[in-house]
């Protein structure tokens, strides 16, 4: 028998061991109608289970599984019912079998019932431990009072039966219903199998919904390739324009021409059945021509971008076997370096293809449905590029799923944005021409001039535009500023990072009848799987990814694949057509995502690194990457949960939370924000506590008028990371700047640190806005904060502060 020591010392020492390793186990929120109030849902259990609930640790055990399963928490903390009042208790529920988890359930027992008469209260808030303790509760004598505030359900036991005593603004009657399963079936699983682990919860009717419930709806896809379509399109209407670019335009009869004569160019000199063919080119016709021929003679695609870094080129080629290359005069020079580190690929300029003269009749190779369509590369966390293989069924499903729900018509303009090695550039580029459409293909130049961007918009009469949430701000505030008309916009999406609550509020203030799109997906998932179409601001606060699209299975699993409760969080997976074949060429790194489907056989699935959970409705709900968990004092953290309940708080436009270290070595969590308003670093504080454990509420929080972004247009973590550290040396050097020295030089500096964040008086007159960390898209910004008195050119051509104040100095007195 275990001897407790009970004296008032001995109490505390317990609370205090209980409170500093007890981290609030969150339990999921589901109803779609939230309604005020308690309700209660009531199981009956098997004879022969009320039986066992008897022996000692046994309700406990499987009470703890359940918690474990919906929380996705291996040690979990529960509010135990002692007489008139719930007390945390923590339990370890990790690798060990049910028999173990009772023992060590039945101990816990033991010493929260020796320690009980303690003001645990009083310690916790003495502790700092200000929130809810637990959100479930276990009432094994079936006596408890109401719940105490911050629980969302109790399980009690009463009569045989097991009563859930649940809030119904936070969950519904099924859900309840559920949780009241889960307990049922873990005693189940522990009277059966005493020595076996733990095993998935989740019932057989409720893994059915998950697997085909939530699924996107079936399409049939057509039989045909997404370029004999083209072809179909070109017969009904060859004089319609198909694509334009810079002040040119082809037609459906000449973009198909120009197509079937490189794509002869690619036969005649060899390409086979799957070849690799990359295309090194600026994004204009001829690369729009080059990827639809690759596509005709049964090629494979693989773009890579001409000022790519001549290593990175040659690594690209080489890994993916590419035999040909596409390209054109001008934008060769790295890639003619890159042949010298990897040799072997033959160079086909565009304009030796076209003067070859070959028949622009369609080529007729027949394409199967599971052939190679492309290839790109992404980059990988052992620093070598990754290149994800995608056939043509799943590319031409995509394509459809874009085209659905997007509402494309006849003759409308899709606007072609993206950096060719950027899979969005590809429906971007090609699915207008599904419908009778026409791809507007925008230059980078115009791109990183808002002005300009937005009067190429609405004069090409652009009608479905996707961009990455960063841009889309830029685009926002441009528009805020010089409010304009768009009349052809029917559709516009925002993908490549989470997008902000915050900016779809301003986008439905600017833009009221064009619906956004909230897309999401991998570019080993044949680009996005998830639509969420928004037609007005959502009333929950959430930016849900959506329901997965057409002929797409995505499910939310645990470590064996199993699909984990509804509203538990878990790693996002996805089956079917859209799923690639693998990475090319790096057979280990396939082993590690790709696998078939242990729930349909016979399809393939990818399990990539991205946390998710299902909320009401069947929409899916990012929560961070695998490999962007963090442990904070023994609790492990993510950090897109903590960036979720940041961007929430009203008026904040933009937030990342990052980790930094200490001196010490201990790690805190530090929050950025962007906001138009200052916010009280203590309501930001209370806001997030409001929702999450303190152990997740980051000890410092700065507020900047705008977060730095990589050139892609993606938060810079990395930057904030080093940020904070910065700003935690509150000795940084700034003596060697020279300050400003002429007003313009002074107006330019604030505009300097107003876009790139950094104090002003860290600005000096010979600082250099790209070595500040300025990128095109900050260059953008600082042009809007200048009121356009520089422009993208000038500050490229002039990027020194002095440099750049002359230059306007001597515009203005000419």
């Amino acid at each position: 028998m275990t001897i407790i020591e009970t004296t008032p010392d001995a109490r505390r020492a317990y609370w205090q061991r209980v409170l500093d390793g007890a981290g609030l186990t969150a339990v999921p929120r589901f109803t779609a109608a939230p309604v005020p109030g308690v309700a209660e849902h009531v199981e009956p259990l098997p004879a022969h289970l009320t039986e066992v609930l008897g022996i000692p640790g046994v309700m406990i055990a499987a009470h703890a599984a359940v918690l474990a399963a919906v929380s996705g928490e291996r040690d979990v903390t529960t509010g135990y019912v002692a007489g008139a009042v719930a007390l945390p208790m923590r339990i370890a529920t990790g690798s060990a079998s049910w028999r173990q988890i009772a023992a060590a359930a039945s101990d816990a027992e033991q010493r929260l019932h020796a320690h009980r008469d303690f003001p645990v209260d009083a310690l916790a808030a003495e502790l700092g431990r200000t929130g809810p303790l637990f959100e479930a509760e276990l009432d094994l004598d079936g006596g408890a009072g109401p719940l105490a505030a911050g629980t969302v359900w109790r399980v009690a036991l009463r009569s045989g039966s097991l009563h859930v005593s649940y809030r119904s603004d936070l969950i519904d009657a099924d859900a309840a219903a559920r949780v009241a399963g889960y307990h049922v079936t873990a005693l189940l699983q522990l009277v059966a199998a005493p020595d076996a682990l733990p095993a998935n919860l989740v019932s057989a009717a409720e893994r059915a919904f998950q697997i085909d419930g939530l699924a996107g709806p079936a399409r049939e896809l057509p039989a045909q390739r997404f370029h004999e379509l083209f072809e179909a399109r070109v017969a009904a209407h060859p004089d319609a324009i198909a694509a334009e670019h810079g002040g040119r335009q082809w037609t459906y009869a000449e973009l198909n021409a120009r197509a079937n004569r490189l794509g002869r160019a690619l036969l005649v000199r060899g390409l086979r059945r799957e070849g690799v063919v990359a295309v090194v080119a600026e994004r204009n016709l001829d690369w729009m021509a080059a990827v639809i021929a690759i596509f005709k003679a049964g090629g494979v695609y693989l773009p890579i971008e001409p000022h790519f870094p001549a290593d990175r080129i040659a690594k690209t080629l080489a890994r993916s076997g590419a035999q040909l290359v596409l390209t054109e005069t001008g934008s060769d020079t790295t890639l003619r370096a890159a042949l010298e580190l990897a040799p072997g690929a033959l160079v086909v300029p565009f304009e030796q293809a076209y003067a070859e003269q070959h028949p622009d009749g369609d080529l007729g190779i027949p394409v199967a449905a599971d052939q190679l369509a492309y290839i790109y590369f992404t980059s990988g966390s052992t620093g070598e590029p990754k290149g994800a293989m995608c056939e043509h069924a799943g590319m031409l499903n995509h394509l459809y799923a874009k085209i659905e729900d997007f509402g494309f018509v006849e003759g409308q303009a899709v606007a072609q944005t993206a950096p060719q090695c950027f899979d969005i550039s590809l429906w971007q580029l090609v699915s207008a021409l599904l419908v009778g459409g026409r791809t507007v293909i925008v230059a980078q130049e115009t791109i990183l001039d808002v002005e300009r961007f937005v009067a190429e918009i609405a004069a090409r009469r652009v009608g479905i535009l996707q961009l990455v949430p960063s841009y889309l701000e830029v685009v926002a505030t441009y528009l805020e500023q010089h409010p304009r008309e768009l009349p052809d916009l029917r559709a516009i999406s925002a993908t490549g990072e989470a997008l902000k609550f915050e900016l779809i509020q301003r986008w439905f203030a600017l833009m009221p009848g064009v619906p956004l799109v909230n897309a999401y997906g991998l570019t080993e998932t044949s680009d996005d799987t998830n639509h969420e179409v928004m037609r007005t601001v959502p009333e929950s606060g959430r930016v849900p990814l959506g329901p997965a699209v057409r002929n797409v299975r995505v499910y939310v699993v645990d470590e064996n694949l199993d699909p984990v409760p509804l509203g538990a969080p878990g790693l996002i997976a996805f089956s079917g057509v859209c799923v690639g074949r693998g990475y090319i060429n790096d057979p280990e790194r396939t082993r590690q995502c790709y696998m078939y489907d242990p729930h349909k056989p016979g399809a393939r699935l990818y399990l990539g690194g991205d946390y998710g959970r299902w909320l009401p409705g069947g929409k899916l709900e990012f929560l961070g990457r695998r490999d962007n968990q963090v442990k904070i004092r023994g609790f492990r953290i993510e950090i897109g949960e903590i960036d979720n309940a940041l961007l929430a708080f009203p008026g904040v436009r933009d937030g990342a939370v990052v980790v930094a270290e200490r001196a010490d070595g201990s790690k805190q969590l530090v929050a950025f924000l962007a906001a138009d308003a200052p916010i009280a670093a203590d309501a930001l504080a209370a806001h997030i506590g409001a929702k999450l454990p303190e152990y997740m509420v980051p000890t410092q929080f700065h507020q900047r008028d705008a977060l730095p972004l990589t050139a892609n247009g993606k938060i810079d973590t990395k930057a904030l990371r080093a940020l904070a550290v910065e700003l935690a040396d509150a000795g940084a050097d700034t003596a060697g700047a020279t300050a400003p020295a002429t007003p313009t030089e002074r107006l330019l500096a604030a505009a300097f640190a107003k876009v790139l964040d950094v104090p002003v008086a860290r600005i000096g007159r010979t600082d250099h806005f790209f070595n500040l960390g300025g990128t095109s898209l900050t260059a953008v910004k600082l042009a809007i904060a200048t009121s356009r008195a520089v422009s993208l050119k000038d500050i490229a051509g002039a990027p020194v502060l002095a440099d750049l104040a002359a230059l306007v100095d001597a515009r203005t007195s000419a």
